[in-house]
C-alpha cells in the first residue's frame, strides 16, 4: 500500500488536478500537452493509487466520482502548498510587520548600539516588537539562536563561536574610564600603575572565558587589581564618580558617558588589540527576509557608529 501511495508525485498530481477539472481525457491532455494514451495510463495509475474510478461515463461524456470530487479538493490544496513550497520567499515589508525580533546583547552596548536600533525600528517597522535580551555568564545565547528564542547576537569574542554565521561590525579601542575626581585624571598611567590601581571590572558575559581585558593581560603574565566586580555596565559612571576605581572598556562606551558626566578617558598603558563586535546568527533563519532586514539594521547602525568613533577617536 505504501509503495502504491509514493508513486504520487506532483506530475500526476497534476493530472488528477485537470482530468477533474476538465472531466475529459481528450481535454485534459490538450491542456497538458500530452497525448491522450498517456493521460489514460495516468488515469489507470490514479484508479490504483486511490482505489476509487476517479471519472466514470455517463450519457454526456465523463462526471467526476463522489471521491473524485473529493479527491479533487484535496489536489486543489496540495498543488497550492506545493507551489507556496516551491516559491522563494516574499520580500519582508517592515512598515506592516507585526513580527516580535529577539536580539541578545551585553548592557555595554546600551548607552549608544542599542538606542540607535531602536530608533531606526520604531521609524521603520513601527508595529512590531523589539525585544533585548540580555546576555550574561548564565544565558545560552547559542541555545537561543539554535531554538528561536534569538534572532541574533551581537557581542565581542576573542574568537566567535565557529558554528554560528557571523558578521564583524565594528572594532572598539581600548581605553581606561575614571572619574574626574580621580588624581589619576590628570596623568598618563605607566603600566606599573595601571595593574596596582584598584579596577572596577563587569562580571563576563561568556561564562567559560575570562573576560576580554583579563585575558589578554593573563596571555602576557599580567594581572590588575580588581577591587571591585559589578553586574551591569550602567553602574559604571556612577561608581567612578564616588571612587578611586579604574575601568577598562572600549572607547564608545567611555565616550558616551564622557559627554554627559565628570568622566575623564585616559589611554590605556597596555597595548590591547581592539575589542571587535560580531553579529552572531543560526543556520536556521540565515535566509529569513525579515530576519536578515534586522541583519542589515545593525550593519547600518555599526557603521554610523564605526565613522564616529574614527571621528574622536583622538578625544
Amino acid at each position: 500500500m505504501s509503495k502504491t501511495r509514493d508513486s504520487m508525485d506532483t506530475h500526476l498530481l497534476r493530472i488528477l488536478q485537470i482530468l477533474l477539472t476538465e472531466q475529459s481525457v481528450s481535454r485534459a491532455a490538450i491542456k497538458l500537452g500530452l497525448s491522450q494514451p498517456a493521460i489514460s495510463n495516468s488515469l489507470r495509475r490514479l484508479r490504483e493509487i486511490t482505489g476509487d474510478p476517479v471519472l466514470v461515463r455517463s450519457k454526456t461524456g465523463m462526471v467526476a466520482t463522489e471521491r473524485g470530487l473529493e479527491l479533487l479538493a484535496h489536489a486543489n490544496d496540495a498543488l497550492s502548498a506545493i507551489e507556496r513550497i516551491t516559491q522563494p520567499p516574499g520580500a519582508f515589508d517592515p512598515a506592516h510587520s507585526t513580527r516580535e525580533f529577539h536580539l541578545g546583547a551585553p548592557d555595554y552596548l546600551d548607552a549608544m548600539f542599542l538606542p540607535n536600533i531602536a530608533e531606526i525600528l520604531r521609524r521603520e517597522a513601527p508595529h512590531a516588537k523589539f525585544i533585548v535580551h540580555p546576555i550574561n555568564a548564565d544565558y545560552d545565547y547559542a541555545g537561543g539562536l539554535e531554538d528561536g528564542g534569538l534572532d541574533v547576537v551581537i557581542g565581542n569574542w576573542l574568537e566567535p563561536p565557529p558554528q554560528m554565521h557571523m558578521a564583524r561590525l565594528f572594532d572598539d579601542e581600548v581605553v581606561c574610564m575614571v572619574g574626574s575626581q580621580n588624581p589619576i585624571a590628570r596623568r598618563d598611567l605607566s603600566l606599573k600603575q595601571y595593574l596596582e590601581l584598584p579596577h572596577l571590572a563587569p562580571f563576563p558575559y561568556v561564562s567559560e572565558r575570562q573576560s576580554f581585558i583579563d585575558g589578554y593581560l593573563a596571555a602576557q603574565g599580567l594581572r590588575r587589581n580588581i577591587q571591585m566586580t559589578i553586574p551591569y555596565f550602567g553602574q559604571v559612571a556612577g561608581m567612578l564618580l564616588r571612587t578611586d576605581l579604574v575601568f577598562t572598556t572600549g572607547r564608545q562606551f567611555a565616550q558616551h558617558y564622557a559627554r554627559y558626566l565628570p568622566i575623564t578617558i585616559l589611554p590605556s598603558p597596555f597595548p590591547f588589540p581592539a575589542m571587535r563586535f560580531y553579529l552572531l546568527w543560526h543556520r536556521r533563519c540565515h535566509g529569513a527576509p525579515e530576519v536578515i532586514w534586522l541583519r542589515q539594521c545593525i550593519v547600518r547602525v555599526a557603521s554610523m557608529l564605526q565613522a564616529s568613533l574614527g571621528e574622536h577617536g583622538g578625544s
